[in-house]
C-alpha cells in the first residue's frame, strides 16, 4: 500500500492529466482518476502479466477491470498501472468468493506458465519474493529448505516462529496429489468487489502455478482466520478434488507468509492457528 498519490507525469501519460486523484480503500493502494484508478505495481513483469491477460478475458458472472493503456501504449509506467474503475467494495460474502473462484480458473486453465513464476527468490528480497517463498515452502519436500540455502533471514518473532513449527507439523500430513498444476489467482479473498445485486468484479490477478482447489482453498482459509466466516465454510467445499489436501497446503501457505513477512503483526496469528487446527482435523 501507498498513501503517495500517483505523479503528474504518470497521470499525463496515461492521459488523466486533468483528473484529481481520490484515494480508494480496495484498489491495493489505488487512486480513482475519473473512470480509471492508477495503483503502484509491487513487480513489474506481472503487473505487465496480469493487465495482458484482463484486456480480453471473459469470466461468466465476473466484471473484470480492463487496463488502460499509456499514450506511448505501456501497461506500467514508473511503477504504476492503470485500469478501468469497478463499482463495488469487499464483503464477507466468502462462499460466493469461492464460486468466482471456480468460474474465473475455468478460464485460466488456459493460459501458459509466466516465465517469472519459475524463478527463485534472489537476496534481496522484495515483497512478491515473500510470497513465492511461501507457495513453495508448502509444496517442497522440507519446508523452506530452498530458502535457507538461498539467504532466508532468521524468524526471531514467537509467533512467526510458532508459525514455523506448525509448518513443521503440517508438512507430515501431506500426500502426494494428482490435481494438476495451472495458473490460479491466488489472493482472492477480499480483492473480490460486491455492489449489491450486481455481477461481482475483479481487479487484478495474482498468479500462482497450483491446482485450481488449491486457490478455493486460500480463500477458505483467509476467511476463516481474518473474514469472521462460520466454520461450516470449510466442509461446504469438500467436494473439490483432493480438498484436504488443498486446504493443507492453503494454511501451510499463510503460515509460511506469516513467518516470512516482514509487516506480519501477532494480533493475526491466532486466527491463523485456529484455522490451522480445524484443517488438521479434515485431513
Amino acid at each position: 500500500m501507498t498513501s503517495v498519490e500517483p505523479p503528474e507525469h504518470v497521470r499525463a501519460t496515461f492521459g488523466l492529466r486533468e483528473e484529481t486523484p481520490i484515494a480508494l480503500g480496495d484498489w491495493d493502494g489505488g487512486w480513482r482518476c475519473g473512470d480509471v484508478v492508477l495503483s503502484p505495481v509491487a513487480d513489474h513483469a506481472r503487473a505487465a502479466w496480469s493487465a495482458k491477460v484482463r484486456e480480453t478475458m471473459k469470466v461468466d458472472g465476473l466484471r473484470l477491470a480492463r487496463p488502460v493503456r499509456a499514450t506511448d501504449g505501456r501497461y506500467v509506467v514508473s511503477g504504476w498501472r492503470a485500469d478501468t474503475y469497478l463499482e463495488g467494495t469487499p464483503e464477507p460474502r466468502h462462499d460466493e468468493v469461492v464460486s468466482v473462484s471456480l468460474r474465473l480458473h475455468q478460464v485460466t486453465a488456459a493460459l501458459d506458465r509466466p516465465r517469472f513464476l519459475v524463478q527463485q527468490p534472489i537476496a534481496p528480497w522484495v515483497d512478491v519474493d515473500v510470497f513465492v517463498a511461501a507457495d513453495r515452502a508448502a509444496w517442497e519436500p522440507v519446508p523452506l529448505r530452498s530458502l535457507k540455502i538461498g539467504g532466508m533471514l532468521p524468524v526471531t518473532s514467537p509467533d512467526g516462529q510458532r508459525s514455523l513449527e506448525m509448518l513443521a507439523q503440517l508438512a507430515t500430513l501431506r500426500r502426494p496429489v494428482q490435481t494438476p498444476p495451472q495458473l490460479v489467482h491466488g489472493d482472492l479473498f477480499g480483492t473480490v468487489l460486491f455492489a449489491g445485486p450486481h455481477t461481482p468484479g475483479l481487479t487484478d490477478i495474482t498468479p500462482y502455478w497450483r491446482p485450481g482447489p488449491w486457490a478455493a482453498g486460500v480463500i477458505v482459509v483467509d476467511a476463516l482466520s481474518w473474514g469472521g466466516a462460520d466454520d461450516g465454510l470449510l466442509q461446504r467445499w469438500s467436494d473439490l478434488p483432493e480438498w484436504p489436501q488443498m486446504v493443507l497446503r492453503a494454511v501451510m501457505f499463510r503460515l509460511a507468509v506469516h513467518a516470512l513477512h516482514p509487516r506480519s503483526t501477532p494480533e493475526a496469528f491466532p486466527g491463523l492457528a485456529r484455522t490451522a487446527d480445524m484443517v488438521r482435523l479434515v485431513v
